[in-house]
């Protein structure tokens, strides 16, 4: 089985989607299944240093997994940039998609995603399309008339010519059938990979930023990007000062935003207890999930959550709006808080876990197990290596 992967990026800038499917692939081949990713170099504004398949012609090894990367066009202007044009990855894979049996596209109103199913429609090639929430209401509802105009006019047929949708939580599948389009679906959450729990973790935080014992650590990692809420959150922080929590802001964005989010620190008064870390990852990241007390998303919409999944996988509780997929579970399973995205609402959840702090003592091993019999990247890879086989079962038969 050769399976073909359509991602606009990998790049770390882009959040959890796009690293999401390097594990996946990764999770894939330990399953015997020839996977692999054909993506760009994007990097956000820049691009990222690798090595372009147009001068190599051959697949490199990123992040320990099989990738051909292909030159984004890359103009001074964003929603062109964004875009991903590739004129060579449309070569290359109109010359080879036929090599594979099945193509799975992350993404829509993207070239990327847009130009790879299109082939694979002229080429016979059956494909999924993981639209990433971007058929979600509140991604829809972001430049309403181009995406609409998009989805009408191109998009659409793509989809519907799709051998399945691939979502990721029931909320996100939900959500899309608001639009009316009859077609089939899974849904088959990220998998996650459950850390060995760090000894005195909590402690080790503290050391490295100072914040004194006793105060709790909320922890929000994650792109720093409108979506993800923060302006509610800071507000609602803002209005418990008589806790002595620290705030740890673990992640990237766009330079402007990023310089917003300081300055919203600032209005609100709790600059001087939050701790801009930037992207962390590997062992670094593994400490700040253990470490923190709390785990922080009040996003607006999430088709999954990885981040709030990563910070469970670690023991952590978390705090997210309903507006995350995962919330029903988080409920469900009573290892975390959901709330509105509502200022005042936050600041209600936030002021109970403070009110609890040290009462209640963490069960973090009982949070990993539940993650680990939902989320493992061993059982969905399996799942989805069925998926695959029987959609080319039903290919060969069509023939």
């Amino acid at each position: 089985m050769k399976v073909l992967h359509i991602i606009p990026s990998v790049a770390s800038v882009r959040g959890g989607p796009s690293q999401a499917v390097v594990e996946m692939i990764a999770a894939l081949r330990s399953q015997g299944i020839n996977a692999e990713i054909a993506t760009t170099n994007d990097n956000g504004k820049g691009l990222l240093d690798v090595p372009l398949y147009e001068l190599t012609s051959q697949l490199i090894e990123f992040a320990n997994v099989p990738i051909r990367f292909f030159p984004r066009f890359s103009p001074n202007i964003h929603s062109v940039r964004e875009f991903a044009f590739s004129g060579s990855m449309t070569a290359w894979l109109w010359e080879h998609i036929t090599e594979y049996d099945v193509v799975h596209v992350h993404a829509i109103f993207s070239y990327t995603s847009t130009i790879a199913m299109l082939i694979a429609r002229i080429k016979n090639i059956p494909y999924i399309n993981r639209p990433l929430g971007q058929l979600c209401e509140w991604s829809l509802q972001q430049s309403p008339l181009r995406k609409q105009a998009y989805l009408n006019i191109i998009e659409r047929s793509n989809l519907l010519n799709s051998k399945f949708l691939h979502f990721t939580a029931q909320q996100e599948k939900e959500e899309f059938n608001q639009l009316g389009l009859d077609i089939s679906s899974f849904i088959l959450p990220h998998g996650v990979h459950i850390p060995t729990l760090i000894s005195n973790a909590q402690n080790k935080v503290r050391e490295i930023l100072q914040i004194p014992d006793r105060h709790p650590i909320i922890l929000f990692m994650s792109r720093i990007h409108p979506k993800k809420g923060l302006e509610y959150l800071i507000p609602a922080l803002s209005k418990l000062q008589e806790y002595n929590f620290a705030l740890i802001i673990a992640g990237n964005g766009e330079p402007d935003y990023v310089n917003e989010i300081k300055d919203l620190l600032k209005t609100h008064g709790i600059h001087d207890r939050t701790y801009l870390v930037g992207f962390v990852k590997g062992e670094t990241k593994n400490l700040y999930l253990q470490g923190a007390d709390l785990f922080a998303l009040t996003s607006h919409s999430e088709n999954f959550g990885i981040a709030a999944i990563e910070a469970l996988a670690a023991g952590t509780p978390v705090l997210i709006t309903d507006g995350v997929a995962i919330a029903p579970m988080i409920t469900e399973q009573a290892i975390g808080h959901v709330t509105k995205l509502d200022i005042e609402a936050i600041a209600e959840a936030l002021q109970k876990f403070f009110q609890n702090f040290g009462q209640v003592p963490q069960n973090r091993k009982r949070t990993q197990q539940i993650i680990s019999e939902n989320y493992s990247w061993q059982s969905i890879s399996a799942q989805l290596a069925k998926i695959y086989q029987a959609i080319i079962n039903e290919s060969s038969q069509s023939i």
